[in-house]
């Protein structure tokens, strides 16, 4: 049979036999999957995936979401899976320092916060909650260096990129506190309080040329 006719005749059997197809499938697999079954789908997707995975996934959406809102409830997300440690003792002196700052006894919260750093010394969060309270101590230098440290773990880390701009920006280091808030911003784009602090750094950079 020659080819052009032979591709005529499988044109032209096509329609029916997709009307054919169409007659055999059930109805249920033609239409989409209903939203429940979809949330579901994307829960179990979610439960397979790694921390660091699902952190990685986190991040991306973050980095994509420009509605304000949607985006601090991504990032309320990566701050739960930043406070677990996955050790059941740093955990809970994480929970014993967290309580020992709001009772105002800081000098506990330190020795608390100290112990679980020696415990896993590779756990970011211990190390950026003894920054922030270096820095209401108003010790900035160790606060600095603790925040370098959370940056070695993890340098999507914007809550330590945030302390980092807020002590440069003190210091009267603006040209690195809008370094650090740039860096801030293309982690977690649509935070409005950076945004705030880039353009009034910026504006006063600006200004200070002129």
């Amino acid at each position: 049979m020659p080819a052009m006719r032979f591709l005529a005749m499988t044109c032209a059997a096509l329609p029916l036999s997709l009307a054919l197809l169409s007659v055999a499938l059930p109805a249920h697999a033609q239409e989409p999957a209903p939203a429940r079954d979809r949330e579901k789908i994307v829960e179990q997707q979610a439960a397979n995936l790694s921390p660091k995975e699902h952190l990685d996934q986190l991040f991306a959406a973050l980095k994509r979401e420009r509605d304000a809102d949607k985006a601090d409830n991504i990032a309320n997300e990566i701050r739960a899976e930043w406070n677990d440690s996955g050790s059941a003792t740093v955990n809970l002196l994480m929970q014993w320092a967290d309580k020992a700052i709001e009772e105002k006894r800081n000098s506990a919260a330190l020795d608390f916060l100290d112990q679980a750093i020696a415990l896993k010394p590779g756990y970011s969060e211990s190390w950026n909650r003894r920054a922030t309270l270096n820095y209401t101590n108003g010790a900035m230098r160790k606060s600095m260096s603790d925040i370098e440290h959370v940056l070695d773990i993890e340098p999507r880390h914007f809550g330590a990129l945030a302390g980092m701009a807020s002590i440069l920006g003190d210091s009267g280091n603006d040209q690195l506190a809008l370094k650090a808030w740039e860096r801030f911003l293309e982690i977690y784009p649509a935070n409005r309080n950076a945004q705030e602090q880039l353009n009034t750094l910026s504006e006063k950079l600006a200004g200070s040329r002129t």
